[in-house]
This record gives C-alpha cells, sequence and structure tokens, in this order.
C-alpha cells in the first residue's frame, strides 16, 4: 500500500505537466546552438501543428475522471478564445542528426509527451468557456534555462519565440474573427518556458495597442513576472477583471528557493484560490478541484497563501500525501492543483468581458 501511495504521489506531485516518460534527470546539451540543424519552420495552416485547435479532436478538448457532470466541452458555443503557450516538454536527449537547441515538430516522441501532458492538464482548463488554440512550436531545450552560455539560450529561446508569434498572427488574421465579423474577446494564457513567450507576444501585441481592447485577460504562470512587467496592462485583483494579468509559483509553505533573489522576490503572486495577491491564507475549502495521475479530478485539494511572490501551499488532502511532505518546488503542479479555481475563473471574466 505504502508503494502504491507513493506511485501515484510522485506522479501527482511531479509529472502533472509533463507526461511520466518525460520525468528524468533533464538531459544536459554540451553542444552549441547549431544554425545548420535548425528544424523546419511549422506551417499553421495545417491542423497537424497545433496541439489544440478547435477544428479536431486533441487533448485539450478532455474533461477529468470524476469530474462534477455539469463540465463538458464548450468550444463549439464559446465566445472567446484562448491562445495557449505550453511549457517546457523538451528535457530529453536529442536522436542523432536532430537539432540539439529546439524542440523538431517532427518528433513524434515530443509531440506525444506534450499532448498527454500539458495539453492534458493544463489547456483543457480553457474549453468550457473558449475556443483553444495551442501551437506546436520549436521550443527551446530545457539547458536553455541551465546553460552558462547566454548566445544559445537567446538564440534558442528567439526561434521558439519565432514560432509562436507566427502561430499568433496566422490565428489573428484566420481565426479571430466572428461569422459576423467581429473580433473574438483573447485570452492568453500560458506555463513556464510559454510564459516567456507569451509576455514577449503581450508586449508587442497587447500592451499599450489597439489589440489591448480584445484582452480578457493573461495567465502567466510558472515563471517570475513583475508586476510593472508591462506598461498599460495591470495585475488582475479581483475575480471579475478584465484586461489584466495574473501570475503565480508554486511552492511548499515556509520554503523560500535558493534562487528567490533573482526574480521571484520581485514576481507578482496571485493566488488562485481568491484572485488577489494579498497575504490572506485561503483555506483549502474555497479550492474547487485539481486533477492528479490519470487527470484524475480531486475536490478541496490544497489550500492557498500569497507570500512576497511565492504561492506557498499546505498539506495536500489526499491518501498517502505523508509521502511527498519533504517536496518543496511544485512548479509542475501550478495549474493542475487549481484546475477547477482557474477554469471557472476564466469563465467569470469571459462574462464580464462580454458584458461590458
Amino acid at each position: 500500500m505504502k508503494v502504491k501511495y507513493l506511485k501515484t504521489f510522485i506522479i501527482f506531485g511531479v509529472l502533472v505537466a509533463t507526461s511520466s516518460r518525460a520525468q528524468q534527470t533533464p538531459y544536459k546539451l554540451t553542444s552549441h546552438f547549431d544554425k545548420g540543424l535548425i528544424p523546419t519552420a511549422p506551417d499553421y495552416t495545417n491542423p497537424a501543428h497545433w496541439a489544440a485547435f478547435p477544428d479536431k479532436r486533441d487533448a485539450a478538448d478532455s474533461i477529468p475522471r470524476k469530474a462534477p457532470a455539469t463540465l463538458h466541452n464548450g468550444q463549439a458555443t464559446a465566445q472567446a478564445d484562448v491562445f495557449f503557450v505550453h511549457p517546457t516538454i523538451y528535457t530529453y536527449e536529442p536522436e542523432p542528426g536532430r537539432n540539439q537547441w529546439n524542440g523538431d515538430l517532427t518528433d513524434t516522441k515530443l509531440n506525444t509527451r506534450t499532448d498527454e501532458s500539458t495539453i492534458l492538464n493544463q489547456a483543457s482548463i480553457f474549453n468550457g468557456s473558449c475556443r483553444v488554440f495551442a501551437p506546436r512550436y520549436r521550443q527551446a531545450h530545457y539547458s536553455a534555462f541551465t546553460t552558462d552560455t547566454p548566445a544559445d539560450k537567446q538564440q534558442s529561446l528567439d526561434l521558439a519565440y519565432e514560432d509562436v508569434k507566427a502561430a499568433f498572427e496566422w490565428y489573428l488574421k484566420n481565426r479571430n474573427v466572428d461569422a459576423d465579423g467581429k473580433p473574438r474577446p483573447i485570452v492568453i494564457a500560458s506555463h513556464s518556458q510559454g510564459t516567456l513567450h507569451a509576455g514577449r507576444l503581450l508586449t508587442e501585441f497587447f500592451d499599450g495597442k489597439p489589440l489591448q481592447k480584445q484582452l480578457v485577460a493573461a495567465y502567466l504562470v510558472g515563471i517570475a513576472t513583475p508586476p510593472n512587467y508591462f506598461k498599460s496592462i495591470p495585475p488582475g485583483e479581483t475575480p471579475t477583471q478584465t484586461g489584466c494579468f495574473v501570475s503565480w509559483n508554486t511552492f511548499a509553505t515556509g520554503f523560500i528557493p535558493d534562487y528567490y533573489e533573482k526574480a521571484l522576490n520581485r514576481s507578482l503572486c496571485t493566488n488562485p484560490l481568491t484572485w488577489s495577491s494579498d497575504s490572506t491564507l485561503a483555506p483549502r475549502a474555497l479550492n474547487l478541484g485539481g486533477v492528479g495521475q490519470n487527470f484524475t479530478f480531486v475536490e478541496s485539494l490544497v489550500d492557498a497563501q500569497s507570500h512576497r511572490g511565492l504561492l506557498w501551499i499546505g498539506k495536500l488532502h489526499i491518501p498517502g500525501a505523508a509521502f511527498v511532505r519533504n517536496v518543496k518546488i511544485w512548479h509542475q503542479a501550478d495549474y493542475n492543483f487549481f484546475w477547477m479555481n482557474v477554469r471557472e475563473n476564466v469563465a467569470a471574466r469571459v462574462a464580464a468581458f462580454v458584458g461590458q
């Protein structure tokens, strides 16, 4: 029984946002960025180059096992769109002959891991009130975040953003207008590496620009994002505020990571149980449900408190929680712990935006 619970919680706490097969020690690249091995660029007219796309069946259409019967995939009648930028899934040793620093869209292993992890566990949150658009992109390898060579990091991240930007431009031109010719409201959502790209996208296309009028909200999760990151897009402080952004990074209560002073100390921390950045502890009774192993719904999972740029959580309320009491960094569960709260908040903000 102990072994079973331990396995459950390793899967729940460590594998929720990436596939179980990807969760080994990330491979560290030793080569340098090679322009001669850049993978072929995506073609966003091809639905296969989208991890989630309203016109095809994909993991973002899913509803968790054991979720309330009222939940359904509402994309067919959704009044808004979400453009979701997924986190780093490319953590393993590249195959011989492939580019080392950026994922290849012909890499079926990478595509499968992306779909079975972040698209299933994170992008699915938004299918209740938004059509879900999540591009496949030549994501930077995990080593971009650990390398001591700034040029390798910048070139790999720039290439990844090039795809995200191209996907968003294609979406704006081809899918953002309703049948009556009216532009659709837009939600931007992201995690980890995806948040780096989403922040850049918001700066380039929305911040102080005409498109900002279509922004419902931005969920910039899993990377430290300061309250003053944008010139014109403010932090969200109420559950139905629109035209704003929210952000959080999840850790065990009382824990401060050794990299805290690098950016987290200046980061916005929105409590996804209250949608405020104040330091009030939100009890787990406010947690409407998270998702865990096998994409299973779990009610009243955990509490949450914003603390000086960190989102602190207490004890997980699920059998076997004692076996992960020493886990301090819950980065990969940033969305999973609060799946239902985020889902309902997106719906509330969309309703507020449409009703303006």
